[in-house]
């Protein structure tokens, strides 16, 4: 049986695994829909269409660089999920500008149109195809108010994401803490013996 006090501390835990994150696979369909939006609803040269997929390209970069940060820097996971978080709220922004200027309506939660979209989060192997239809062949009303719903998912998702990674952290401390400790556990047993 291994004493505890003889056990070698796990310094740098798992990460990265962002591929699996129910947020960054939620934030690649956003991005990609986004360029199919942009495309086709918004000029090539209007500044609006950079700022769109760029928002949209750092809410799921941040989670993927996050997640690799996560074994040495907790802090720097928080950080960027957070960064993800508010791109994707800028986001969110735009298309109800764009819904706001075209005077088109905004769907509320209990839209039947709406409704449907969500209950498309539970699809097995979801992916930006499971929503092509709403995105590539539907009028800009359809495709503004599907990645309205996507973003409040993944939105959703990241606060969950931010709430554990802040109780993790509360519970278990940062990579500091970890080498300060594994530091005093080595002293230790060096004057043990």
């Amino acid at each position: 049986m291994i004493n505890k006090k003889d056990e070698k501390p796990n310094l740098i835990p798992p990460y990265g695994g962002y591929r699996n994150l129910k947020s960054y696979q939620a934030t690649e369909i956003i991005y990609d829909a986004t360029v199919v939006f942009c495309d086709r609803f918004i000029s090539k040269r209007s500044r609006t269409h950079d700022q769109m997929v760029q928002a949209a390209r750092s809410g799921k970069q941040n989670i993927a660089e996050g997640s690799m940060a996560s074994g040495t820097s907790k802090k720097t996971e928080l950080k960027l999920i957070g960064i993800a978080r508010a791109s994707l709220e800028e986001l969110l922004l735009d298309y109800n500008d764009f819904l706001r200027q075209k005077e088109l309506p905004l769907w509320e939660k209990g839209h039947p149109e709406a409704q449907a979209i969500r209950k498309l989060a539970y699809e097995k192997n979801r992916s930006y195809t499971t929503y092509k239809t709403y995105l590539e062949a539907s009028p800009p009303e359809v495709s503004a108010n599907t990645l309205i719903c996507l973003i409040h998912q993944a939105n959703y998702l990241l606060d969950q994401q931010l709430r554990q990674l802040e109780k993790q952290f509360l519970e278990e401390g940062g990579f500091t803490e970890r080498l300060y400790h594994a530091r005093q556990q080595a002293k230790g047993s060096a004057k043990a013996r």
